[in-house]
């Protein structure tokens, strides 16, 4: 059995602007056979994360807060206990429209890849 626990994960500021944590991906030095990766995700107060697509399938599980899912054309208000599935190549961004943080899981299958995102000016 294999357990990571969030708070032992290294933050970092994706290129999304994100606050991450990255919890499983297959590519790394620890034991993990999936091929999808996952990663809890921050949005302050009145932040949102840059408009980016990927070519993979994504799906966030809003764990807290709220907000505002941009998909393409479309939007819709989130919270907490949402799933949201992202289609490939989609443009995206969420928005956070309430006055805590916005906690939210990443999944990416196939696993994430720097090389399958793009951000949008």
């Amino acid at each position: 059995m294999h357990i990571r626990k969030l708070k032992n994960c290294p933050e970092i500021v994706a290129g999304d602007k994100t606050i991450l944590r990255e919890l499983l991906h297959p590519d790394r030095d620890y034991p993990f056979s999936g091929r999808y990766s996952l990663a809890h995700a921050v949005l302050g107060p009145g932040q949102s994360s840059e408009k980016h697509f990927l070519t993979s399938d994504e799906v966030y599980y809003i764990l807290a807060g709220s907000g505002q899912m941009h998909i393409n054309d479309e939007s819709a208000s989130v919270e907490a206990a949402d799933a949201i599935d992202i289609p490939p190549g989609s443009v995206q961004w969420i928005a956070n429209t309430g006055e805590s943080d916005l906690e939210f899981l990443c999944i990416v299958d196939p696993a994430w890849r720097a090389e399958d995102e793009d951000l949008i000016d």
